[in-house]
Order: C-alpha cells, then structure tokens, then sequence
C-alpha cells in the first residue's frame, strides 16, 4: 500500500508483487492561506485525517483481508514543519514548503549569525523551502508552542511516527534541514540556534522497514497491527521512484501544485542555485530543484479568467484544463510576442527571490486569452529550461527527462517544454504519481525485486513528446528576453508598496 499527501489532494494505491494497481483511492482537502505569504495545513485532520480514510477506502474498494497487506509507504509533501508533543500531537498549523514564506527575517537572522562561516555550513543559500528558518519562526513567534515541542518533524515523519510511533526521517528529506543534519546523523554542533538535537528525527533510508502498524494506527486505517511500514520520503522523492528515475543522468519533472525537479547524479554537484545532496538511491546523489508556480498557477487562470469551463466541467462538461489545452494550442509558439513571468508566488530555484513577483509584458490588442493562457504555459516553461541550462553549466548530461504530475495530462503543456528544451519528454505508463512510488518501494523492501534495476524494469512508457524544430527556434529568440525581463524588473519588485 501506497499512500501519498499533497497540497490539494492525497492519493492511494494497492498493487501486487508484479507491480500492476489493484486499486486507487483519493481525498481532496483545502490549503489555508490566513496571511500573505502563509501556508498552512492542518496536520492531524488533513495529513493523518486524509491517509486513514484512504486506507480504508483502498481495503474496502480491493476486498482483501488486512493481514493480506504486506507492506505500507507513505510520503507528503516535502519542507514543511510541523512542531509535535510527546503524543505526536500537533501544537500549531503545519508551515508548508516553499510556497510559505514567512520565515524571511529568520533566514537573515542565520546569515547574520554564521556570518563568514556560512558557505562553510550551507551547501546552498536558505530558501523559502528550508526548514531551519521554519523552525526559528516558531521559536521567535510562538515561544508557548516551541516550548511544549517534543520532536519538529516533515509531514512524511509525522505521518510514519502516527502509523508506527517511531520518529525517523529518511537520508534524501533531511538535507532540507540544514544545517541540522550531516551525512548519517543529527548534527548536534549547528542545533545551537535552532533547537535541541533531541528534538529531531534519526535519519534512515527512504527503503527502511522502520517499524510496524500500532494498535491504535490501526484501529483508524483498518490495517492490521503488525504490518511493515517504511520510513517514508517526500512526494518529489517518492515520485521520481515511480517513473524509474534510477541511473545517473535522468531527470524528473514533476508538474504538480509547483514544479519540482530530481536528477539523478554519480557525484555530488557544487552549484548554490540549486539543492544538491544525497539522493533516496543509497550510494547516488541528487540535484534537486523547484519552482514555486506551476499547477497552482494554471489553477489561477482556469478561476479568473476560464470560470465559464469550470462551471461547464462541475456541470458534467469536459475537464476545464483540457478544454484549455485546446485553447491554448490555437496560439502560435511565442503567444505573438507575449510573456510571463510566472512568479505570481514569488520564486525558488534557479533565481531564490521570494519577493519576485510575476508580470504579463508585451500585451496588445490582438492578445486574447488564449494568448493570456498559453504564454503562462510558456513562462514556466522559460523557468524549466533555466534548470537544464543550469546542469549544462555543471557538465550533468541529461540523458532521459520522464514528466509526471498533474501537468503531465496537458499535451499542450509537454509540447513547449520539450520544444524548449530541445528534447524528448517521456511520460511513463502509470501516472498516479508518488503513491505508486511508495507502493513499489514496498515491493522493493519486502525482496519482491532484488535491485533497482530490476524494479525500474517495471516503469512502462505510455508516451514520447518529441520536439519541434520550428518552435524551439522560436523560443531561443524569447529566452533572452525573458532572462532580461526579470533582471531588469527586480529591483522594483523589490521595493515596498
């Protein structure tokens, strides 16, 4: 059994030892925004709420006895921060990953402290997405809740303690604490700051049998007490395993709620744009990297500016996103001169601006919304491709890029990415996403498959996006005007309104 946790929406699959889906399930849940630039969930209804009803949607829907359950995995999404009591019990509002960029001062707060041993310390700069700051915005604003916190975990670590009352957190997701972790454990030297070391998780490996189903997880999931349980990854992590990103030089683009990106590395990258670190893989290493605007983004211009679909589609009608794919393909490659910068939520790699913000340029009296639309694909397709020019630089060949996430589904949207990029986009068969990655990293753990290489040999291709000639030129005229939008509009997006 898989089962992951997104922004939006968690999902859940059961497959059998071959790898094939036996059933899926799947809860939507709200995101809270109470401030400018907060984003919060709450942990125990959503989070926990969400995996105990779909584990049991998942045993009712398969008819299967609990005990017949092998193994369980679960992921969430990744660089959040949720302070918990000694009972796990959550003691505020979950601060999500990047998109929650309330923990500004606090990242200044660090530079100022570690002053010139910073890049000593840091292998990269502080983000929006870095835990450490999340954790000294608690100490800072919430003195009464950092007092009472026993452990600081990740969703995918608090969900794996509800299941197994173990707190563990796995190798690939505790990077994004530094500086609170090294190679293999707690790096109590740097806790200082921040926090006790005790109120950590230990790090194990993302394929870890950690512990087992407690008698009260499985009073509210329906499993059966004893079952297997992994340690867990982030959502990213746990979808790069199920589209097989498992040899150095494949990349994943996840077109979710943001955009997120792993490839698989042999050493380890020195580039502060981006996050490198150990990957989920043991012996591989990762660079990780992602945008704040993606999906959400999409999600913004289906209700502004294409309700009428919308309410066509909650009607019964046609999928509003596809009805929009279509609209958007009607537009030439370029949008006629239009652009967007898609920073409506300010900006992680590769330009980390927080306070960047996003801009419509270029607007005449012929655009359209097609136009509106298709240059918002585009935009985020410009950010994509500063990502590989940036493993480029690194001397990181790319050697196969698989597209997953809900913006997989948008043709429209794979088309300009790989016109951009020059290259083919390959789409795997089964497009669940990270709850197939944590089921299948259960069949891997439970000895199902003796490597990696032997599970990848399971990742089917459904399909293979090939590039444009005529459209990639088309965008190699635009890139440099897109870098130069940004860089010339900085400054103001800098200052205070």
């Amino acid at each position: 059994m898989g089962i992951d946790v997104g922004t939006y929406e968690s999902k859940g699959v059961l497959i059998d030892t071959d790898c094939r889906i036996v059933c899926q399930a799947s809860q939507k849940h709200g995101l809270e925004n109470p401030n400018p630039g907060w984003y919060e969930h709450d942990a125990e209804a959503v989070w926990w709420g969400d995996v105990c009803k779909i584990s049991r949607q998942l045993l009712e829907q398969s008819g299967l006895d609990p005990a017949e359950i092998e193994c369980v995995g679960l992921s969430a999404l990744g660089c959040d921060c949720v302070p918990v009591d000694e009972h796990c019990r959550p003691l505020c509002k979950a601060i999500l990953y990047g998109i929650d960029s309330r923990a500004q001062e606090e990242i200044e707060q660090i530079k100022a402290y570690y002053g010139s041993r910073f890049d000593q310390v840091f292998s990269h700069p502080l983000v929006s997405s870095s835990i450490s700051p999340k954790i000294l915005w608690i100490k800072n604003h919430l003195p009464d809740v950092y007092a009472k916190t026993y452990k600081f975990l990740t969703a995918s670590s608090f969900l794996t303690a509800k299941m197994t009352g173990r707190y563990c957190i796995d190798k690939y997701l505790s990077g994004s604490f530094a500086p609170l972790y090294n190679e293999a454990d707690v790096n109590e030297a740097e806790c200082g700051l921040f926090c006790r070391p005790e109120q950590l998780a230990e790090i194990t490996l993302a394929p870890d049998v950690v512990g087992t189903v407690t008698p009260e997880a499985a009073a509210l999931t329906g499993l059966q007490p004893g079952t297997k349980v992994l340690t867990g990854t982030g959502d990213s992590g746990a979808e790069s395993v199920s589209c097989g990103v498992f040899t150095p030089g494949t990349i994943m683009i996840q077109l979710g709620s943001t955009c997120f990106f792993i490839y698989n590395a042999d050493r380890f990258p020195s580039d502060n744009r981006v996050w490198p670190g150990p990957y989920l893989i043991p012996g591989t290493y990762c660079v990780a990297a992602g945008t704040n605007n993606g999906g959400t983004l999409t999600k913004w211009y289906r209700d502004q500016l294409f309700p009428v679909l919308l309410a066509k589609e909650e009607a019964g009608g046609e999928n509003a996103y596809a009805a929009m794919a279509q609209i958007a393909a009607s537009v030439p490659a370029g949008s006629d001169g239009l652009f967007t910068l898609p920073y409506f939520a300010g900006e992680r790699t590769p330009i980390n601006d927080p306070l960047a913000r996003g801009m419509i340029f270029g607007l005449q009296s012929h655009h359209t919304r097609a136009h509106l639309y298709r240059s918002a694909l585009e935009g985020i397709g410009y950010s994509i491709a500063q990502h590989f020019d940036l493993l480029a630089e690194n001397h990181l060949p790319v050697n196969k890029i698989m597209a997953v996430g809900g913006g997989a589904k948008n043709p429209i949207w794979l088309q300009i990415i790989a016109d951009m990029l020059d290259r083919e986009i390959l789409v795997p068969q089964v497009t669940i996403g990270a709850c197939y990655g944590d089921a299948i990293l259960c069949a891997l753990s439970c000895g199902c498959y003796d490597s990696f290489e032997s599970l990848g040999e399971k990742i089917q291709i459904a399909q293979t996006i090939r590039p444009i000639p005529e459209n990639h030129a088309v965008y190699q005229k635009g890139k440099p005007v897109f870098h130069a939008l940004y860089e010339a509009t900085k400054e103001l997006m800098h200052r205070p309104l």
